[in-house]
C-alpha cells in the first residue's frame, strides 16, 4: 500500500508544488489549508507523515502539532518562512520531527520525508533480535518491539525520541556529546548552535516526569553532553 502524506499549508501554490513532487515519487497526497481541516482529515484517516506550515490562519502550526501529538505519532516535518531559531526549538519541543525554512528545494523536502518514513517504519514494525532489550532502574526499552516503559507504564515516544533513548541506553555510562547524538540519530552533519538535541531531550524528560535539575535518568554533563548512568 502506498504511503500517504498530508500537506498542511494555507499557500495553495506550496501545496501544489509539493504534491507534484511527492506524487511523482509514488506517494498518495492529501492537502489541507488550515488546522481544523487537517484535524478532520487526520481523524478520518491518519496519514503516514505530515508536512506542516507554521504560519496558518486560525490555529497555528505549533498549536496544531501539539494537539496532534496528544493521540498520533506519525512524523511531522515543519515548514516556515521565518528564519528564527527560536521557532525551530519551539517546533521540536511541541513534537515536530524535522524543520525546514522557506524557500526550500522540493527534492530536499521529499528526501527528508523519506528519512522520517523509514525511521517510522522501523519504529512500528520492530527490528533486531529478541536480545535487544535494556533495563535500567525501571526503564525498559525493547528495540525489537519498539516499546519503552518506565516503572511498567508505557512511554509514548515518537520514533526519534525512541532512537535517542535507545542510543543513550546502548552507551550506558558514557557521556554522549550533542554532536555525536545528532549525527547518529539524524544522520546529518552537526552545525554549531544546533539545539535540536536539547529540545528533544527536554521533551523526553517531560514524558518521563524527570525534567528537574536532578534528573534520575538522562543527565546533562554541562559543556559535554548527556548520559544515562549505570
Amino acid at each position: 500500500m502506498k504511503e500517504k502524506i498530508l500537506i498542511v499549508d494555507d499557500e495553495k501554490e506550496i501545496c501544489e508544488l509539493l504534491e507534484i513532487y511527492l506524487r511523482n515519487d509514488g506517494y498518495v497526497v492529501e492537502t489541507a489549508y488550515d488546522g481544523e481541516e487537517a484535524l478532520e482529515k487526520i481523524k478520518a484517516d491518519p496519514p503516514d507523515a505530515m508536512i506542516l506550515d507554521i504560519m496558518l490562519e486560525g490555529m497555528d502550526g505549533f498549536s496544531l502539532c501539539q494537539k496532534i501529538r496528544e493521540n498520533y505519532f506519525f512524523p511531522i516535518l515543519m515548514l516556515t518562512s521565518k528564519i528564527d531559531f527560536g521557532d525551530k526549538i519551539l517546533g521540536l519541543t511541541v513534537g515536530a520531527d524535522d524543520y525546514m525554512t522557506k524557500p526550500f528545494n522540493p527534492l530536499e523536502v521529499v528526501a527528508r520525508v523519506k528519512t522520517q518514513l523509514r525511521r517510522s517504519g522501523q519504529y512500528n514494525q520492530g527490528i533486531g533480535g529478541a536480545e535487544d532489550e535494556i533495563s535500567i532502574r525501571g526503564l525498559v526499552i525493547n528495540k525489537r518491539e519498539h516499546k519503552c516503559t518506565l516503572n511498567e507504564k508505557p512511554l509514548s515516544l515518537t520514533p526519534i525520541e525512541f532512537e535517542i533513548v535507545w542510543y543513550l541506553c546502548e552507551h550506558l555510562g558514557e557521556v554522549v556529546s550533542s554532536e555525536a547524538l545528532f549525527e547518529a540519530i539524524w544522520r546529518e552533519k552537526y552545525m554549531d548552535n544546533n539545539n535540536t538535541v536539547m529540545a528533544h531531550i527536554g521533551r523526553i524528560r517531560e514524558k518521563m516526569n524527570d525534567s528537574g535539575r536532578h534528573a534520575r535518568y538522562i543527565k546533562t554533563v554541562w559543556g559535554v553532553g548527556y548520559v544515562i548512568e549505570k
